[in-house]
């Protein structure tokens, strides 16, 4: 029973400390692209090349539209980032290229292929401006 008291107290100790990490990584994702003023998609295919959920999901506006392998839904942050992580799971990036990218005022648009568990896929992604910051609005994985 003492154990089990001390596992608890750890455990609530270090749930703080998991949420704050995940923060760091999300503003030093987008903070990556902001201080080289670049493409936003850059960053972007590198996590998804990566199968960083995490990292991926710093760039998720607040809810999206997400559809994976013809399940669609609408998600939270937090949502999303678990549905793209099992995608991750199961079928492991190899590489990914964005083949096709469009573009305008507040809104950018980005066509990519992505070898992962020995099947291609077609990724769409939809991103739009909102307080100076770029967000994914809409992100699909389909098989090719």
């Amino acid at each position: 029973m003492k154990y089990l008291h001390l596992m608890i107290v750890v455990l609530l100790l270090a749930a703080p400390v998991a949420s704050a990490q995940n923060m760091l990584v999300r503003k030093a994702a987008v903070q990556e692209v902001q201080d080289g003023g670049g493409d936003v998609f850059v960053p972007i295919s590198k996590y998804i090349a990566a199968g960083n959920s995490e990292a991926l999901s710093a760039w998720f506006a607040d809810n999206l539209e997400i559809a994976v392998l013809a399940r669609e839904s609408d998600a939270s942050r937090a949502q999303a980032r678990q549905i793209v992580k099992t995608f991750f799971d199961t079928y492991t990036p190899r590489s990914f290229d964005v083949t096709h990218t469009a573009g305008r005022a507040n809104m950018k648009y980005a066509l990519g292929t992505l070898k992962a568990g020995g099947e291609s896929f077609v990724v769409t992604i939809f991103m739009s401006c909102k307080d100076s910051s770029y967000k994914i609005q809409q992100l699909k994985i389909e098989r090719l």
